[in-house]
This record gives C-alpha cells, structure tokens and sequence, in this order.
C-alpha cells in the first residue's frame, strides 16, 4: 500500500526490513527532488519566468543526475487518479463563468476543434513518418500532445498587457479542451487495447458518458454545497472537503462507467459559482493558498517522474534509435505550434465571413490577438499525465506498441512548447503591441470605482442608522470621515486637472503604497518584539497579526 502510495511499482520478495529501508530510500529521494523544484519556482520568481518552463527543465536534469535510480516505473493505472482530478478541479474553480458564457462560442471552437483537429492531423502525419504506427496510436498521441496548459500561459502573461478577450479565451478552453483531449485518449487507447473500434458505438458510447458525467459531478456538488453551507462553518473542514471534492466526483463516475473528468469539471464549476454563499474571508483565503500549494505539488511531482523515467524510455524505444526519436518529436512538435495558430485565426474569422450578426455584435480581434492565442498554446502537466497513464500491456499481456516512443514524443512537445514559445511569447507582446479591442474598463479603475461606490454606501449607512450616536462619540465620527476622505480623494484623481497629470498621480499611489507597506513591516516588527518580551498573550499576538497579513495582502494585490 505504501509503495503504491508513492506511485511506484515494484516486486517485493525482500524480508520487511529491507523493504522498508527502500521505502524510506524512495521517499527521501522523492523530499530532495521536491525540494530542488521547490528552489527552481524560487528562481522563477527572481527571473520572471514561468515556473512551468523551469519545472521542464529540471525533469529533463533529473534523467542526467549521476546516481538516479534506473529502474523507477510509474503505476499507469493510478496516474489519472492522483492527478487528472485535483488538476481539472482547480481550473474549473478558477474559471470566470460569466465570461466563459460570454465567450462560449470561441472557447468551444477552440476546446473542441483544436482537440479534435490536431488529433486527426497528427494521427494522418505520425502514420506517414513513423514506421510501424497506426491511425489509433496515432489518435492516442493528438490526444495526448492537444490540450495547453492555462497554469503556463497565464504566469508567462502575468502582469503584461494582454487582452481581456485573449486571456478568457486562454483559460476557458484549456478546461474544455482538458476533457475533450482526456476523451479522444481514453477511447483511443480502448481501441488500441481491445483491437476493436465503431464509430457509432463510440459515439453512442461518448454521449451517454458525457451527459451522465456531468450529471453526477452536479449531484455530488449540490450534495457538498449544502454541508458546505449549512454545516461546515470553519476553514479546518471547509478547505479539506474542497480537496476531497474531485476525487469523490471522478471515482464515483468512473466507478458507474461515466465520465469522471466531466464530473470533475461540472461539479468544479457549480462549487466555484456558488463560493460566495459558504466561504468567509478566512476559508476564502485559506483555501486558495492551499489549492495553489496542490497545483504546484502536482506539477512537480509529475516533471520528476518523467524525469526519473526518461534513461527507462530512452533506453527502451523499440527499435528506434534516439536521433530517430527526437526528430519525430521535433517535426510534430512544429506540426502541433502551426496547427493552433492556423485554428486560432480559423476561429475567430470564420464565424465572421459566415454571420453578419457576430460582425455586428463583436469587435474584429485582428491580426495580432490571435497570432499571440496560437503562440501561447504551451502544453504542460495535463499532457504528461496522460502520457504517464499510457498501460505498460495490452489486454493479451503484450507490450503496449510504442509507449516509450510516444512518452518521449510528448516530452519533448511540452519541453518545446514551454521553453521556446514560453520565453518568446512576452517578447511577441512587446513587439506586436496588442491593444485591448473590447470595452473593458482597467482593472485598477474598476477597483477605484468599486471602493467609491461602496464608500458612499457605507456613508449613506452611518447617517440613517447611527446619525445620533456619531454626534456623540468620535471614534464612530471618525470612520465617517475617513470613508469621506477616500471618496473625495478618489473623485479629485478623476478631475480633468488631474488627469493631465496621471503620471503624477500614479507616482503619488505607488509612494502611498510603499509608505503602508513600511507601515505594516514597521507594526509587526513591533508585535514580534512584544511577542519575545512576553508582555501578552500568544494567541491575541496571532489574531493581530493575522489582520497585519490581511493588510498586506491587499496592498500588495493593488
């Protein structure tokens, strides 16, 4: 069980003891490797780079550390359990459902078409240069290399001009195209493992799994919302049942022969609209901090078991020789970047020539916006994944064709993909300068207007309600006044006066921001100096503290 646990299959014929030192070997290798990922994110963040671009490359180090074991084997059987569900959950919860609806149509062209369309186009193209494939392994590999990853592309494009549309687009057809890719895979794969496939079957088949899927991920979502709600009122159970979540939607469906990832997906999205009724400011952020701790984790795992497993598949190509195996990579690799591209602008013009009402309805995206989607189709763990969850056997007990070439195929993609478009793309921002095409209002005006609207609400408040008490006590006069402050602070910065000089202005905001920052690290060294002398009580330190944390957290998401 331990060992299964760690994902790693092995015979054990030893005595318990020698067991359990390789137990205790495996496990302490598994900490080093995580720690060094732990070191490459701290070195994305000082580089500015997408931690996904370095994740790659240290699973590829990995295969070249001296000394790394030579024989660890991945259980196929168990990888889509462990990380396909946490990973489908997590972009279904961070999904913006009204502008995925609002954008349903380029999403869905993009999430299906790009599957499907890559998967037939690699599965004719695999066929032609890769002696001894066929058209299903074909289709296994166009599942496997289609999905992007919107983890990669939204942290390369974080804090650089894209387009509202674009990064809606982006993260809404990653989970559509997460479930479609999962889908051509795991019937391909059936194909390949039973030798036999019918259309109409499949078809039959894929949409009685679909609408069933989804329907159990509704009904187990509605089941948690309501002890959600009603019942779980702390973060110490809130966060544990959202993790527990995914799981218990992808097994109960695949356990009823449906679609677990759509269960996933469906049940994801429904919890991550009706957050707002059952999670507090404290679950709120506690849950947040930890998904993003599970998706990191996750991602790391995954690039060191390919790592540990590469000298495995490269060793074991089956009769191809490596300069075989990475030119076949290479040449599908930039089959797979022109082919988004092309979508991409097949997407967003098509729809165009063929209906006067999207032309009227929707501003023309041009040329650059969607040159720049294509670009930042990089693909990523969910890729991997599937890859890793390829059998080692058909059903007859042979070998399943081509595993190791197909692993190292898909390899390769994503280490292409995420280095070479990942490091290119924020320079193809710069160059093509892509303006905002829709009329989306600035973030940081949206967050001005909000804060004054909601401070005029709360002035309208404390002169109905507590008008009396505010003449006689000043500490409720002075929340008044501050709140009145901030608003005629807020509307002098939109005076036309003040607007000839937005460059002065922002230089007045980032001073204010640095002053409150120095403030709060001024207050807590302060607490932890309190703390030390031991003047109070630890658990009133912790509570006030907890606010400093709140405070900072704010300024710092400005």
């Amino acid at each position: 069980m331990i060992s299964h646990l760690l994902l790693f299959s092995q015979v054990v014929d030893e005595p318990l003891v020698e067991d359990t030192g390789i137990i205790h070997h495996t496990l302490l290798l598994i900490l080093s490797l995580f720690f060094i990922m732990a070191l490459l994110y701290l070195l994305s963040q000082r580089w500015k780079i997408s931690y996904p671009i370095l994740l790659v490359i240290g699973g590829l180090g990995i295969s070249f550390i001296p000394g790394m074991p030579k024989d660890f084997t991945v259980n196929p059987q168990i990888v889509f359990l462990i990380f396909l569900p946490p990973l489908l959950f997590e972009a279904a919860w961070y999904t913006s459902w009204n502008q995925f609806w609002k954008w349903r149509r380029s999403i869905g062209l993009m999430g299906f078409g790009l599957v499907f369309f890559t998967s037939l186009a690699i599965a004719y193209f695999s066929v032609s240069i890769i002696p001894g494939f066929t058209l299903a392994l074909g289709f296994l590999l166009g599942g496997i290399i289609s999905p992007p990853d919107a983890v990669a592309a939204a942290s390369v494009l974080k804090g650089m001009k894209m387009p509202r549309r674009g990064l809606t687009i982006l993260e809404g057809e990653s989970l559509v195209n997460d479930s479609a890719s999962i889908t051509v895979f795991t019937f391909a794969k059936a194909a390949i493992l039973t030798g036999a496939f019918v259309f109409t079957d499949a078809a039959t088949d894929f949409a009685v799994l679909s609408v069933m899927g989804i329907f159990v991920g509704i009904l187990i979502a509605h089941l948690l919302y309501l002890v959600l709600r009603y019942w779980a009122k702390s973060s110490s159970i809130t966060t544990p049942i959202t993790l527990i979540a995914p799981y218990l939607m992808y097994i109960v469906a695949e356990e009823l022969q449906w679609s677990g990832v759509l269960a996933v997906v469906s049940g994801g999205l429904f919890l991550s609209f009706r957050s707002k009724d059952y999670l507090n400011y404290h679950t709120r952020m506690q849950t947040k901090e930890v998904w993003e701790t599970v998706g990191f984790l996750l991602n790391g795992f995954v690039f060191i078991l390919i790592g540990l497993q590469l000298p495995v598949i490269m060793d074991g190509l089956e009769g191809y020789s490596r300069k075989e195996a990475i030119y076949y990579a290479l040449i599908i690799s930039v089959i797979v970047i022109v082919l988004r591209i092309v979508l991409a602008y097949l997407v967003d013009f098509v729809p165009r020539w063929l209906s006067p009402r999207i032309r009227k309805s929707e501003k023309s995206p041009g040329l650059k916006l969607p040159f720049i989607i294509g670009w930042a189709g990089m693909r990523g763990v969910v890729s991997l994944a599937s890859a890793l969850a390829i059998p080692f056997t058909l059903d007859n007990g042979t070998p399943f064709p081509h595993r190791n070439l197909i692993l190292f195929i898909t390899f390769v993609v994503i280490l292409v993909t995420l280095v070479f478009q990942g490091l290119t793309l924020p320079l193809f921002l710069r160059l093509l300068k892509v303006e905002e095409i829709d009329d989306y209002m600035p973030a940081e005006q949206q967050i001005e207007n909000i804060r004054i609207e909601l401070a005029k609400k709360s002035i309208s408040f404390l002169n109905q309600k507590y008008a009396n008490e505010m003449e006689k006590y000043e500490t409720l006069s002075r929340i008044k006044e501050q709140l009145e402050r901030s608003v005629h602070a807020s509307e002098l910065s939109k005076d036309e006066k003040e607007l000839e000089h937005e460059a002065t202005v922002e230089s007045v905001r980032k001073l204010y921001k640095k002053v409150m920052l120095e403030l709060v690290d001024l207050r807590r060294s302060g607490l932890h100096k309190m703390e030390e002398e031991k003047k109070y009580d630890d658990f009133v330190i912790r509570d006030i503290e907890y606010n400093l944390d709140l405070e900072e957290a704010r300024l710092t998401r400005q």
